[in-house]
């Protein structure tokens, strides 16, 4: 069980480990994994929370320092992943959180923080809140990040039914990765495998729930 005290004590430790504005943003993600939670998962907060808070304890690292920790570790790169630097620290974060944070090494948040950048295909529920916090936390100004963000709470999913909850979060994440393949493309990057498909399961869900 992850308590009040273990969670301060994991945010004293990360905010040692990254600059002042990392840590504002990942600060304002723990906030924004509990009000995810609240509406989603509220047996799950303080597990969102503590996945939140060790989602970007790599991010800083160079891009060769987050190559090499993979090579050290044998955690596999595609072809893609070497010239997306920006998703390493997934890979890298996850493996490093058995090695210092053990407490907190469960598969449930090692596979958060694994796939908080990417999303994959059959996504668990709590993957897809640190997916989304991390993409819409009030740190986010990035246009992108604004509209979803309005997007998500305009609905004011809070009053939503369980049925249409699971279906407005289905349809945010389309859009944040519609958001994202188009900006990939614009600047000229691959796009993840993971993310491809992970947006196409949803999309095949949605199409085959509107047939029925």
């Amino acid at each position: 069980m992850i308590t009040e005290k273990m969670l301060d004590t994991l945010r004293e430790s990360v905010s040692t480990r990254m600059s002042p504005k990392r840590f504002r943003h990942t600060a304002e993600v723990e906030k924004m994994a509990a009000r995810l939670g609240e509406i989603y998962a509220p047996d799950k907060i303080n597990e969102l929370r503590a996945a939140a808070l060790l989602h970007d304890i790599t991010k800083e690292y160079s891009p060769d320092y987050q190559l090499k920790i993979c090579a050290e570790r044998d955690i596999p790169l595609d072809a893609d992943a070497v010239f997306a630097p920006k998703t390493l620290h997934a890979r890298t974060a996850a493996a490093l959180i058995p090695e210092e944070y053990g407490e907190f090494a469960t598969d449930e948040i090692i596979s958060c923080v694994r796939w908080h950048t990417t999303g994959r295909e059959n996504m668990t529920l709590t993957e897809k809140l640190i997916y989304l916090a991390d993409y819409i936390d009030m740190s986010r100004t990035f246009e992108d990040c604004v509209k979803l963000r309005e997007i998500f709470f305009d609905v004011k999913p809070e009053t939503l039914d369980e049925s249409a909850k699971a279906i407005h979060l289905r349809r945010t994440l389309i859009t944040s990765y519609d958001m994202t393949i188009e900006g990939l493309l614009y600047d000229g990057l691959p796009v993840s495998r993971d993310t491809i498909e992970a947006r196409n399961q949803l999309v095949r869900e949605e199409l085959a729930e509107r047939k029925n």
